[in-house]
Formats: structure tokens, C-alpha cells, sequence
């Protein structure tokens, strides 16, 4: 492959475009806000999981590092596994009353159980 047809950083290749000129996007993290002002939900959910039942905590607004340590936070007060992924932490199992009970102990007061 010659030198001129390697990508770059962003992954362009060409551009038959003779004015293109690339444009860095600002992704700014939003700021996480604070604790007590967090509106979390917290549901069941068994949807494309072949009938195994989750617990969702969603409405977290802030960084996804945040997100993945409260998410890490909830795993290990519930004992179980789980992830974080779209902005959703993902308990297993049905554990809504512990990660509720979790929430409201750590200050989360806008959290409710849907």
C-alpha cells in the first residue's frame, strides 16, 4: 500500500472532495452530576435475554467511567455479575430491592423502582 492511501488517525482514507477539510467533533464528556441529583430508575427486564431476568439502572447522567464504577459498585453489594453498556448498568437477576436499598444508603434520593 503506497504512503498516500494509509488512513489516518480518524480513519479517512480519501477524499474526492478537493475543499474537504476534516472537522474534530468536541465530545465532551458531559459532567457527571452529583449524587443527590441523580434521577435513576431501576426495573426488570427478562428482553433478549432467553427468559433470564436482569435489573436495569438507568438515567445516569455523567462520564461512563462513573457509570462503570457504580455499576461495579451495585455487582458486588448484590454478589452477582453483571456489565455496563449504553448508559445502563446491568445487575443479574432480580435484585431491584437491594440495588434500591444500595442507592438510597449511598444518597442516590431521586432513584425510584419501576
Amino acid at each position: 500500500m503506497s504512503k498516500k492511501n494509509k488512513p489516518d488517525a480518524r480513519g479517512f482514507v480519501f477524499s474526492t472532495d478537493p475543499s474537504f477539510r476534516f472537522e474534530e467533533e468536541d465530545q465532551a464528556a458531559a459532567e457527571t452530576l452529583p449524587v443527590n441529583q441523580q434521577k435513576l430508575r431501576i426495573r426488570l427486564d427478562t428482553k433478549q435475554r432467553a427468559g433470564k431476568a436482569v435489573t436495569l439502572v438507568t438515567g445516569f447522567i455523567g462520564k461512563e467511567e462513573d457509570l462503570e464504577i457504580l455499576g461495579k459498585q451495585l455487582k458486588n453489594f448484590c454478589g452477582t455479575g453483571g456489565s455496563v453498556k449504553d448508559g445502563e448498568a446491568i445487575v443479574q437477576g432480580d435484585q431491584r430491592d437491594k440495588v434500591l436499598q444500595w442507592l438510597l444508603k449511598n444518597g442516590y434520593s431521586g432513584t425510584k423502582k419501576v
